[in-house]
């Protein structure tokens, strides 16, 4: 645990870590409150690419946190950013939520449902069979299929959704084709969230409650990692996998000092 108490820097999942739906989790306040009297440095980084960061500022307002907005990465910008660079001012034809059309937006990037050079998936309410035939067709006429995130399932409300992957698997059966997939636990959003925090990856810790891409991606990447077991992954669920985090914790409230590890 005192390892953990000296990184600089932290990437912190979010669903799962910091929440379930609108509901902030046991401990949170408290640990956000110890990262900033550290002067930590902290990036929430989400791979649900559906809400922008002011939206996700807005939300932890709602439940009574207030946290600056650039403290917020999603796989949306990850995945807008990872276009421009690759393809300045190219077009595509998006399937996702307001977070995903103004990260494109503000990279420059159009909407086009006609000729795209690219097909985006993210998850969204709009996500329906025309959305899914339209897209079939697109990469089908050449269009590069890409998602934001591997995610198969989020959490919900009521239980676990299906997430960006599960989205993408009628897509990918029926072209043949494989998705590049964008957010965690793919290095080009490790990256970028280690160059906003400012930190070099041994002095930063990821924080997260899913194996297959908080912990992976911390382990890829060189950071320490901490897996909390207040979302989707079990104790026994971790023996599922060849890897394991170097810390398993229940909560991120057991973090501060005046909390003991389990």
């Amino acid at each position: 645990m005192e390892t953990v108490r000296t990184k600089k820097g932290f990437i912190i999942d979010m669903d799962g870590v910091i929440y379930h739906g609108n509901k902030l989790l046991p401990g949170v306040t408290d640990f956000v409150e110890w990262l900033q009297e550290k002067e930590k440095t902290f990036l929430f980084m989400t791979n649900s690419s559906g809400s922008t960061p002011k939206e996700l500022q807005q939300k932890l307002h709602r439940m009574g946190m207030d946290v600056p907005e650039e403290h917020f990465y999603t796989s949306a910008l990850a995945t807008a950013k990872f276009l421009s660079s690759q393809n300045p001012g190219c077009s595509a034809d998006v399937i996702g939520e307001a977070g995903l059309l103004n990260a494109f937006h503000d990279a420059g990037i159009t909407t086009n449902r006609v000729n795209p050079e690219y097909v985006i998936v993210g998850e969204g309410s709009n996500y329906n069979y025309d959305t899914i035939t339209q897209a079939i067709r697109l990469v089908l006429k050449g269009a590069k299929l890409i998602g934001t995130n591997p995610d198969l399932t989020g959490p919900g409300e009521d239980g676990l959704v299906p997430a960006c992957r599960a989205l993408l698997a009628p897509i990918e059966a029926a072209t043949g084709r494989t998705a590049y997939y964008v957010g965690k636990p793919n290095p080009l959003m490790m990256r970028t969230g280690l160059k906003i925090l400012g930190v070099h990856s041994a002095e930063a810790a990821i924080i997260g409650d899913r194996m297959d891409t908080d912990i992976i991606a911390g382990i890829e990447s060189g950071l320490d990692t901490v897996l909390v077991l207040s979302g989707v992954t079990t104790l026994e669920g971790i023996e599922q996998y060849p890897y394991r985090p170097r810390l398993v914790l229940a909560g991120v409230g057991e973090i501060p000092e005046n909390k003991q590890a389990k």
